[in-house]
């Protein structure tokens, strides 16, 4: 099959707008864990209170992201991106004007109202505009930009609330949000989604239709276990080096590093392996095995791997592992019902963090965090993996008896998409 046409076709400029976006969401989201001492003295309250800042933004996030991204899926990509857009920029400007912390809890919710309207937007676009044979390059190129936030936004924020105070944090973030206006209203078109039948149950039927498909379903519970392993036990990382090697905060400090540059590798590579595996007539996502594979191995050396090399190798295997499963995920939402991408991308992000929430309390049930990490983390690592086969075969059987049939099938045949063609 030659890599001419689709593939020629693909022009990583169109997609600036919406990638100068998913840069900024990544700085947001681990932007205020490193300045929460600064904000706490500042505002005069204790690290804990001003941590309810970040509680706020997830929070926002996982339980209105289903609902908004059935939003996206009902009325477009264009009106909710620049929607949550808008109100990124507002959010993140209230924030620089915080003097207390009311307001700056309810900047940041709105913040992560914002991403959970514009996030999934997003994903939706670049699935339905992106070349068939490139799309899990464009996917993986979006996520590998989410990544460089932790690993250049977050120390250039850093740097600059160090030189003028943590509120130039968060105005930078609005300035470059107010940047990716004008490119978004040229490059985000305002081409109709693809209908979809109205469910039962009005509204919350219809948030809840991704876990009536099956392929959604099985691709959401995997997701669920292997955040619980991947996040959850990342969550105790630094505890775990730290009675391992005795690390410093700064030596922790390019720990973080390494798992953003791991997180930005792991999305390129999936990307690329996946449209490769798709150019071939593998169809079926056979990667998402591989990375719950990976991600046990990972997090194996990284709590038990003899030596600090094996263990720093141990993190940057663990955040690969985690980079290429998220896109092999995003590429099965874009895909795998094109009537749903944006709901389905959206229960992706709750899902994850509801693993995270469940892998980090049973981490935490542990004495010793190091035996926690290994035990939860690797065990439920090797589950997603063992899970995940069983989305692979599922997808081949459905479109085994959809070429079979002559029939297109929902999950796996070719579906009208908002301008192509797609077919997972």
């Amino acid at each position: 099959m030659s890599p001419s046409g689709p593939q020629a076709a693909f022009d990583r400029w169109r997609y600036a707008g919406v990638f100068l976006l998913l840069f900024l969401f990544g700085t947001e989201t681990f932007l205020v864990s490193p300045l929460l001492p600064t904000i706490a003295d500042d505002i005069h309250v204790s690290e804990s209170a001003a941590a309810q800042s970040v509680t706020a933004y997830v929070l926002v996030y996982a339980v209105t992201a289903p609902f908004l991204g059935l939003l996206s899926d009902r009325v477009g990509r264009r009106r909710t991106l620049l929607a949550g857009t808008a109100l990124f920029l507002l959010a993140n400007a209230a924030a620089a004007l915080s003097t207390g912390l009311a307001l700056l809890i309810v900047s940041r919710a709105l913040a992560g109202l914002a991403a959970a309207a514009a996030g999934p937007a997003i994903w939706a676009h670049i699935a339905e505009t992106a070349p068939e044979r490139v799309r899990g390059r464009a996917l993986g190129l979006g996520m590998a930009l989410f990544s460089c936030g932790q690993v250049v936004g977050v120390p250039l924020g850093g740097l600059l609330a160090g030189a003028t105070g943590w509120r130039s944090a968060f105005l930078a973030l609005a300035i470059g949000t107010a940047a990716a206006v004008p490119l978004l209203l040229r490059q985000v078109t305002g081409v109709p989604t693809a209908a979809a039948p109205a469910p039962a149950g009005g509204a919350l039927g219809a948030v809840l239709a991704a876990w009536k498909h099956p392929a959604l379903r099985r691709a959401l519970a995997v997701n669920t276990a292997f955040h619980a392993a991947n996040l959850g036990a990342y969550t105790f990382l630094g505890v775990v080096l730290v009675d391992r090697f005795d690390l410093t905060v700064s030596a922790l400090g390019l720990v973080g590093v390494l798992v953003g540059a791991g997180s930005v590798a792991g999305s390129l590579l999936g990307g690329r392996l996946g449209d490769r595996a798709r150019a071939a007539g593998r169809h079926h996502l056979p990667l998402l095995p591989v990375w719950g594979l990976l991600l046990a191995a990972g997090i194996a050396l990284s709590a038990a791997g003899p030596g600090l090399v094996l263990a720093l190798l141990g993190v940057t295997v663990w955040f690969v592992a985690s980079g290429g499963f998220v896109i092999d995920q995003q590429t099965l939402a874009g895909t795998a019902a094109p009537d749903l991408r944006a709901t389905s991308s959206a229960w992706l992000t709750s899902t994850m963090y509801a693993g995270t929430g469940l892998g980090a309390w049973a981490v935490g049930a542990f004495d010793d965090a190091g035996t926690g990490t290994l035990v939860i983390g690797a065990g439920l690592a090797l589950a997603s993996a063992l899970a995940a086969l069983a989305v692979t075969a599922g997808l081949r059987r459905g479109t085994r008896a959809a070429a079979e049939t002559g029939q297109d099938g929902e999950a796996t045949a070719p579906a009208p998409a908002a301008d192509e063609a797609v077919r997972p």
